[in-house]
């Protein structure tokens, strides 16, 4: 079982840069991170400056902005759309490390109360959408 995005895994956070950035709007992104957080807004200046934003610090930056009123109806879409592109064959390296992590369970566990995307290992509650997308992915891709 994949418990945490750490050392061998640390490939399948969102923060991971593509082998090939991705091209939405035409505009490229380097992380699906990025291209996630931009996705939460309809404003393209927004989406520019989140876009071209430092990996370090993007989570906070994007909390200023006014999320787009459908946010929640589509985020997991939107992350499931991201997630196919970093493991396609755009992104083979990414591709072949999610592959090769075979049936095992994934689990993004984290320390900072994420009950959402992941599981808090605190407490040992989360819904895991996260590890669930990839596991997704994983089975499309094999």
């Amino acid at each position: 079982m994949i418990t945490q995005f750490r050392n061998e895994y640390n490939f399948l956070s969102n923060f991971q840069l593509f082998d090939k950035p991705m091209l939405y709007g035409g505009k490229e992104y380097i992380t699906n991170e990025h291209f996630y957080q931009a996705m939460k807004f309809t404003d393209k200046k927004v989406r520019e400056q989140v876009r071209v934003h430092p990996t370090k610090g993007l989570e906070s930056f994007v909390r200023k902005f006014t999320l787009r009123e459908d946010w929640d109806d589509i985020k997991l879409n939107v992350m499931l759309y991201g997630l196919r592109y970093k493991f396609s064959d755009h992104n083979p390296n990414l591709k072949h490390r999610l592959i090769w992590t075979n049936d095992e369970h994934i689990q993004e566990g984290n320390y900072w109360n994420d009950k959402f995307w992941g599981v808090c290992l605190k407490t040992g509650e989360g819904e895991n959408h996260l590890g669930k997308l990839l596991m997704q992915v994983r089975e499309e891709i094999k």
